[in-house]
């Protein structure tokens, strides 16, 4: 990873992780591009950043969520281009059991700042 794209990647996870802790749909959303497509933990394809609102919106108000990326990778793949993957911990205080996902995202520069243009979460439990 360069030192470039780690530092992005580490600023985008950070702000994502103090929005999640509050459930704070405006200042997540706000990390996605415009044309961002978004797959979370259901099933259903949410659109730009009314689509990335509406799912955390959507969410259970738990008391304390947290979440915690691990295994980070990220490999810049042009001046305005980089793919990450990760693993990301859900933690809910009790409320619910940890959950453990594998996370993708690809991240634009668009407007001269970096955006979140494709997420993808999906199981961390071996599907085949």
């Amino acid at each position: 990873m360069s030192s470039e794209a780690d530092a992005i990647v580490s600023a985008i996870i950070a702000k994502w992780c103090a929005g999640f802790a509050t459930l704070d749909a405006a200042a997540l959303s706000a990390l996605y591009s415009k044309n961002a497509f978004f797959f979370g933990s259901n099933p259903r394809l949410y659109r730009g950043r009314d689509g990335v609102t509406d799912y955390f919106n959507g969410l259970p108000r738990w008391r304390k969520p947290g979440a915690a990326f691990s295994e980070v990778q990220a490999a810049q793949v042009g001046p305005d281009l980089i793919n990450m993957g990760a693993t990301i911990t859900f933690n809910f205080a009790g409320e619910r059991p940890d959950l453990v996902v594998k996370m993708s995202w690809v991240i634009i520069r668009q407007d001269g700042d970096w955006k979140i243009v494709n997420h993808h979460a999906s199981a961390k439990a071996l599907l085949i």
